[in-house]
């Protein structure tokens, strides 16, 4: 079937965002001969797109960074496809279909694609912009986690899901006698993939490990030293634990500020169809930051589907559309076996 997102071969799609949605989009675009000859993509990140799964073993020393590149900058000229990288777009104007970067770049499109991704979402407590605090979603928290952990002291994780708990082990694996703490707000680790029985099997392997599991932890306030860095981490039960650094993995925001800017209709994120259409029948949003009946995403596998309709829909091809599906989870962390497949629920995240 056809929708109102099909591009012609003249028409210019500029997709914004060049992380690991944007080029399995645009891999998947150059192998037909019905896509838009006229490409553009802007990435905000300084560098061509990467693997973001493979973050937790660069942090861990089991890989180096030239691994995670999937494509260099010459693969997508030779697909005549332009890539612009350093610089964000800052503004979004619908009527003339055109958009502009911080650098004062300004660009048309025909049909525009969101695929901005998502950040960490930050905990509402006093002290979480103190100096000390990370996330880590991209390179650049990649390689402040290594010098942490070069540094050795004590390092407190919020969050005792996936990310969080690779990037625990991360720490542990790479440190120079670092103390490695990680603070889960629910009584079990990974309580979204796992039962009681297994979350329990998961926490005594990473104890054996050295890494100290605190389960059923609020998160009160950040404290910082006359320096203004974090210091300590008190919870609601009073408990305080030292803190030379903080890494939040507690959840993720969907970038949709762009998409809510420019009036499209967003809740979570930016909310798309079947075709992963927007309100705006000449822009679509892709991967974690649209919302499809309520459902935001995290998962590579969901988005991997999104990519597969998209890339028919813009190129004229029959496709049934995107519907939710189960989807399978696996732990990043060598020596731990763990695979979960349960019923897709929607990521955790604020309102932006």
């Amino acid at each position: 079937m056809e929708t109102t997102s099909r591009c012609s071969p003249n028409d210019h799609l500029v997709i914004i965002g060049n992380g690991m949605a944007s080029h399995r989009l645009i891999e998947a675009l150059v192998k037909q001969p019905t896509r838009p000859q006229r490409i553009t993509v802007i990435g905000a990140e300084p560098t061509p797109a990467y693997n973001r799964i493979l973050l937790s073993p660069l942090l861990a020393g089991e890989m180096q960074q030239e691994a995670l590149t999937l494509r260099d900058t010459e693969w997508y000229a030779d697909q005549g496809v332009t890539l612009i990288l350093g610089e964000k777009v800052e503004a979004l104007d619908r009527t003339r279909q055109t958009l502009t970067t911080d650098s004062g770049q300004s660009f048309d499109y025909d049909h525009l694609i969101i695929a901005t991704g998502s950040r960490p979402a930050l905990p509402d407590v006093p002290g979480i912009e103190l100096e000390g605090v990370h996330g880590f979603r991209d390179l650049q928290d990649a390689e402040a986690l290594e010098a942490i952990a070069q540094r050795g002291g004590d390092a407190v994780v919020i969050g005792g899901g996936l990310l969080g708990l690779e990037a625990a082990e991360g720490l542990r694996k790479r440190g120079n006698g670092i103390i490695v703490s990680v603070l889960q707000r629910s009584e079990r680790l990974m309580n979204r993939q796992l039962d009681t029985t297994a979350a329990h099997l998961l926490k005594d392997s990473l104890t054996q490990r050295g890494l100290n599991i605190i389960t059923g932890a609020q998160l009160e306030r950040l404290e910082s030293d006359a320096r203004g860095r974090v210091a300590k981490v008190h919870l609601a039960d009073g408990r305080q634990l030292k803190a030379s650094s903080v890494i939040i993995a507690a959840g993720i925001t969907p970038n949709a500020q762009l998409g809510h800017q420019a009036g499209l209709t967003t809740e979570r994120a930016i909310v798309v169809d079947e075709f992963l259409t927007t309100s705006d029948t000449a822009i679509s949003a892709l991967g974690e930051c649209c919302q499809f009946e309520g459902t935001t995403y995290g998962l590579v596998e969901p988005i991997w589907r999104q990519v597969e309709v998209l890339a028919a829909t813009l190129c004229g091809m029959p496709t049934h559309g995107y519907a939710d599906t189960p989807s399978a989870t696996k732990l990043k962390i060598s020596g731990v076996a763990l695979y979960a497949l349960a019923p897709l629920r929607p990521a955790p995240s604020m309102t932006s």
